[in-house]
């Protein structure tokens, strides 16, 4: 990820979890807080909920890719947690990526593709 750099504090995950920028889908609900920085910051949560160590990688990883494949069209500046939900597992990837571009750019982190 060339534009991101990876959210690893409790308190910025805690920040973010208070914020009142937030939207939840049916795969991964969706926090997203300004930042006075010229990068965005993206953390991910997975909880124990979703299943053992292989599951919450392989949930990561999709939403790791669906990120990276959405990130040029950001707006720089942001910090963004995402937290998958079970369902991110089992949904074909196409789906899981318009349900984030969708939650992102509602929230208004995303650039308007008209």
């Amino acid at each position: 990820m060339r534009y991101t750099i990876s959210l690893k504090k409790n308190r910025d995950f805690r920040r973010l979890y208070n914020s009142p920028k937030n939207a939840a889908g049916p795969y991964v609900a969706v926090y997203v807080r300004r930042n006075r920085q010229n990068v965005n910051r993206l953390g991910i949560t997975v909880s124990t909920k979703i299943g053992k160590a292989v599951k919450r990688n392989r949930a990561r990883r999709r939403i790791r890719e669906a990120y990276r494949l959405m990130e040029e069209r950001l707006i720089p500046g942001y910090d963004i947690v995402i937290v998958a939900r079970a369902k991110c597992l089992t949904v074909p990837f196409s789906a899981l990526m318009e349900s984030m571009a969708e939650l992102i750019t509602k929230l208004g982190a995303m650039k308007n593709d008209s």
